[in-house]
């Protein structure tokens, strides 16, 4: 049986309102991540930032600066990958690790994509999100790995995968 879960979509779409919903009163504890983007600047990048998911917590730093993009370009901090991200992907079985959101900027560190894939391979379950327009290497494994549920998620029907996940979430943290 498939353990993880993983929602693909394009940007705006809902993947992360999706995904707080999902876990809303979760009764167990959740690891893992999540980014959040800056609005985009005078120089028309904007920031993505990584915190341990579920946090409240908005300081920009540049220990949790992944990076800059504009619409055709990034720059990415592939330290904060290897470190924090890998740091924040430590889980005890006792809980569930939400990844929102996996993309193309963390290809470039082989600790960050080892332990999402080892995690992928494992039993504590995953709930992450993908971007959906990005292909090849890390993404694919990620989208087609053995243990993954994969749904594609679009705004006509967020309403209706949320009705079919909420079961197999409530099961996943019981």
């Amino acid at each position: 049986m498939k353990k993880h879960i993983v929602i693909a979509g394009e940007r705006h779409v809902g993947k992360t309102s999706l995904v707080r919903k999902l876990i809303d009163g979760c009764s167990v504890p959740i690891y893992g991540f999540e980014t959040r983007s800056t609005d985009y600047g005078p120089d028309g990048y904007h920031g993505i930032y990584m915190y341990a998911a579920g946090s409240t917590d908005d300081k920009h730093t540049r220990e949790n600066h992944v990076g800059d993009c504009n619409r055709k370009d990034r720059r990415i901090n592939l330290d904060v990958f290897d470190g924090l991200g890998v740091r924040l992907l430590e889980a005890k079985t006792d809980g569930i690790i939400v990844m929102d959101e996996l993309g193309f900027m963390e290809e470039g560190s082989k600790y960050f994509c080892d332990r999402v894939l080892e995690l992928l391979d494992g039993d504590i379950p995953v709930i992450a999100t993908a971007k959906c327009d990005h292909f090849g290497g890390f993404l694919d494994k990620v989208r087609n790995h053995e243990n993954v549920l994969l749904y594609t998620l679009t705004e006509e029907n967020r309403d209706e995968v949320y009705e079919e996940l909420r079961p197999i979430v409530e099961a996943m943290i019981m």
